[in-house]
């Protein structure tokens, strides 16, 4: 039998737009472990369908880690023009949510500071969204 980390690596790699969303939602607490973080990054740029993009950025925005976070950051540096405003509509969906994500300032704030150039930038793209979703 499969572990649940197990099971939605294995769907991270489906051909079912469906599949991929549940696994960008299942891995999104498994984001600190290599390779769910790997497959997450997949997912958050995925080329075939736009709401695997947006609902994996909004599981990852209401986890809240730094890890999560840090993961959209380096996402946020690599996406093309499109990917990118899928990204934000997903931070932005944690945002405004049930709940809504109240660390990601401070998250960002922390990310700020990562030795990673591309990191730095993606924080900084995140924190301006964030700041956007407050007015």
């Amino acid at each position: 039998m499969m572990s649940g980390l197990e099971a939605a690596l294995a769907e991270a790699s489906s051909a079912s737009w469906t599949h991929r969303v549940r696994a960008g939602r299942d891995l999104a607490s498994f984001a600190g472990v290599p390779e769910a973080a790997e497959a997450l990054v997949g997912l958050l740029l995925d080329v075939e369908d736009t709401a695997v993009t947006r609902r994996t950025a909004e599981a990852l925005v209401r986890v809240g880690t730094v890890s999560a976070i840090r993961l959209i950051a380096l996402s946020v540096a690599e996406a093309d023009d499109n990917q990118v405003n899928w990204l934000q509509t997903g931070v932005y969906d944690a945002l405004v949510g049930p709940g809504g994500a109240p660390g990601v300032g401070a998250v960002c704030g922390q990310l700020a500071r990562d030795p990673e150039e591309a990191v730095r930038r993606g924080a900084a793209d995140i924190s301006a969204w964030a700041d956007e979703t407050r007015c």
